[in-house]
């Protein structure tokens, strides 16, 4: 019996679903019950009728899991798997911003910590952050904790006043414009995707901006058949699932996310059989921490 089959057999036998981010490697991806963006993955964390959640993805989406099923277990394949950017904004920053405008409301991308959450009236993801923010009643909005894709959502929603932290995604901005000019010109016939945590002047040159799971809608349904892909090169896994006969290129050699990498089949083979690496937060953080969820949830 391979690790897929032992895996498969005891997620039946425990009675666990496996939820797998594009991001992570296409072995883990096959294994999945739901792969997705983390959008997709918080909405289904509330729907699945499993006892146990394992989450390939990293920190902040297991730790949302479990705030949003506080009576399921919830697995992480590797502890150790972060997000840098989860981390990119303060309390103090925040308190500043609050002090300075009278009406602001703190819109956080789900892309951080419980405790950044707590401070936020409402979570947003990139496949909804314009919508949200076009739907909030306050004109000023403070966008934690990553600048890029906050003012991408300030150019689509200029009626408000965008003020932006100083985060971001160290795998997108490491996408240069000069790199997303080489490959154009390397592969001419070519329609270049960006995620919009990438920066303002590479958004610039994209002939579409969009999530993760937006990007591959693009890809799959566009009649284009070669594609420069301006994110995690992960997302090739499904768009080749669905559309085998497009060509996809990366701007540049190394597309990828290290932490999401760090999940394997080993591991969660691991999780399952010794139920290692369960995700717990505090009550009353869990609590405080669900409310901007669950208001994305009612928006998104």
């Amino acid at each position: 019996m391979d690790l897929s089959e032992k895996i498969l057999e005891l997620k039946k036998e425990k009675n666990a679903v496996i939820l797998a981010h594009y991001y992570v490697d296409e072995d883990v991806q096959k294994i999945a019950d739901y792969i997705g963006d983390s959008f997709y993955l918080s909405k289904v964390a509330t729907k699945v009728d499993a006892d146990r959640i394992v989450f390939c993805g990293v920190e902040f989406m297991g730790e949302s899991a479990k705030v949003l099923n506080p009576n399921k277990r919830v697995f992480m394949p590797d502890a150790t798997a972060d997000c840098p950017m989860a981390h990119m904004a303060t309390v103090e920053e925040i308190e500043k911003v609050k002090a300075e405008y009278e009406d602001v409301a703190v819109v956080c991308y789900i892309n951080s910590t419980a405790e950044l959450k707590t401070y936020a009236d409402v979570c947003v993801t990139s496949s909804n952050a314009v919508n949200i923010v076009r739907k909030l009643p306050n004109k000023n909005i403070f966008f934690i904790p990553d600048r890029n894709l906050g003012s991408y959502v300030a150019k689509q929603v200029p009626e408000k006043n965008i003020i932006l932290n100083s985060g971001c995604c160290p795998r997108h901005v490491a996408i240069k414009e000069d790199m997303v000019i080489a490959a154009k010109k390397k592969y001419p016939d070519a329609k270049f995707a960006a995620h919009p945590e990438c920066t303002e002047d590479v958004l610039a040159h994209a002939d579409y901006v969009g999530s993760t799971s937006g990007i591959i809608d693009y890809v799959v349904k566009t009649d284009a058949k070669e594609f420069i892909i301006g994110t995690v090169d992960g997302v090739f896994a499904e768009i080749q699932k669905q559309a085998p006969g497009k060509k996809l290129y990366t701007v540049k050699p190394e597309q990828v996310c290290v932490n999401m990498k760090k999940v394997t089949l080993e591991k969660v083979l691991d999780v399952l059989e010794n139920e290692t690496n369960e995700v717990f937060v505090e009550k009353d953080l869990a609590e405080a921490s669900m409310k901007p969820l669950e208001k994305m949830l009612a928006l998104g």
